[in-house]
């Protein structure tokens, strides 16, 4: 029997190269997640429709990351084996976010609302296709012993590149006095610009880590895991055999993912509009008046802040881990962003939303960290790849969810006030920080 050949550990500029790449990513989906809700709105979209539009987002996530997974395993080129997928989604992604905010320019025979959410479904495709590849890359090349600091170093340029991309259109219209408001149905010039940049900027960090980062080969690998077995490849279908037979911690896992990612959905969707009614005190309707281009703006930098707390709590989770276990530190941190959420609700003061987006770093910081660190430990190492796409089904199936009946509880249920689905969030967020301690948590030898 081979001796097993223990994976030598990384320099932290390893790490980083390795995980610089995500930071573009997030830059184009924190613009994503802080500007799309109001250019569907600028489009003509409801707030009650809000949700259906962004359900193109978590769809094409379910779809595609467990295919790009399961293929990923599979590949072994002179680029690499997890290197060609990112790179192909951050291009798609890149040539994404230059048409969105030129939907309606680029309409003819179809309403820019249709073309505004045809592209929000390619841009988050490609996001998708980028991303799941980076959390197996972690896998692949660190030892059970780094991976928590591997993740969080994700995490901490995670928050960086999220920071960047949110506040860019306050930025862009408060210093460099670039237009924040256009005529009806048109996106101000700060916003396009910034998706200009997010372009650039993704396809710049990826590259980074393309031509930085070193994959191991099939021989290499193989000395790590001389007992795992060849398998036979039966396509898509062993998808489905490897979802039936999925490790029961990732199972677990996928009770506090759906706590999560429900809030975090919704969050995101009604950010914007709770916000503009319940702080700015916007009419409803109102998308074109300077008054709801502040909230916008203002809750870009709210986001902003959320993912700086993140990025620098990522540094200081792994200790918090080492302390307490990943368990109770991943409960607290969602505690903690309950906190947040719900108290939005109790402030009339835009720069007191500011405290309550330290709660919600927290629990963002964690969430993008500590449930692949679990994870990680309980699969084995020739999956790493489709399991981190399947595991995705956990974060894309809550979304959907919300994605049906989020608009329907804000209109039918909270009489037209999305304040109330962000307080919803909060509440949500506390039930997964209890469903967490009943996750069990083990570690790999390698």
């Amino acid at each position: 029997m081979a001796a097993i050949i223990t994976k030598p550990k990384l320099s932290f500029w390893q790490i980083w190269n390795m995980s610089f790449g995500f930071l573009g990513i997030q830059f184009g989906f924190a613009l994503q997640n802080s500007n799309v809700s109001r250019i569907l709105q600028t489009f003509g979209a409801d707030v009650e429709n809000l949700s259906f539009f962004w359900l193109a987002a978590p769809i094409t996530g379910m779809i595609v990351q467990p295919i790009i997974g399961h293929y990923s395993d599979r590949t072994w080129n002179r680029l690499g084996r997890r290197k060609p997928y990112f790179l192909a989604g951050a291009l798609l992604a890149s040539a994404a976010l230059l048409c969105m905010p030129n939907a309606g320019a680029l309409a003819y025979y179809i309403s820019p609302i249709m073309i505004g959410a045809g592209m929000l479904m390619i841009m988050d495709a490609s996001f998708n296709v980028a991303m799941e590849p980076f959390r197996a890359l972690i896998g692949d090349n660190l030892p059970d012993s780094q991976r928590t600091l591997g993740f969080s170093v994700q995490t901490f340029l995670i928050g960086i590149g999220a920071v960047l991309g949110s506040w860019l259109p306050y930025i862009f219209s408060e210093y460099l006095h670039i237009a924040k408001t256009a005529a009806p149905g048109h996106v101000p010039p700060n916003v396009i610009y910034s998706f200009y940049t997010g372009a650039f900027v993704l396809t710049v960090s990826i590259l980074w880590t393309v031509f930085r980062t070193k994959e191991y080969s099939p021989k290499e690998y193989a000395a790590f895991y001389p007992a795992e077995e060849k398998e036979e490849s039966k396509g898509l279908l062993t998808i489905a055999k490897d979802f039936y037979h999925m490790p029961k911690t990732m199972l677990q896992l996928g009770l506090v993912q759906f706590f999560s990612w429900f809030a975090l959905f919704t969050m995101w969707v009604f950010t914007t509009p709770a916000i503009a009614q319940h702080v700015y005190k916007v009419t409803p309707g109102d998308t074109s008046s300077a008054k709801f281009a502040d909230a916008g703006n203002w809750v870009g930098i709210l986001f902003g802040i959320y993912n700086g707390v993140s990025a620098i709590y990522a540094l200081i989770l792994p200790s918090i881990a080492k302390a307490w276990g990943r368990k109770k530190a991943h409960s607290f941190s969602l505690a903690c962003g309950g906190i947040g959420l719900v108290s939005i609700y109790f402030i009339s003061n835009p720069n007191m939303l500011i405290f309550s987006m330290i709660g919600i770093g927290f629990a963002w910081g964690s969430i993008l960290s500590m449930p692949y660190a679990i994870l990680a430990g309980s699969i084995p190492a020739k999956k790493m790849g489709v399991y981190m796409g399947i595991f995705n089904f956990f974060i894309t199936f809550p979304q959907i969810v919300n994605g049906f009946f989020g608009g329907m509880m804000v209109k039918k249920f909270f009489n037209g006030e999305p304040i109330y689905a962000i307080v919803l969030a909060g509440v949500c967020m506390f039930c997964g920080a209890v469903s967490i301690l009943y996750v069990k948590d083990q570690k790999s030898l390698n």
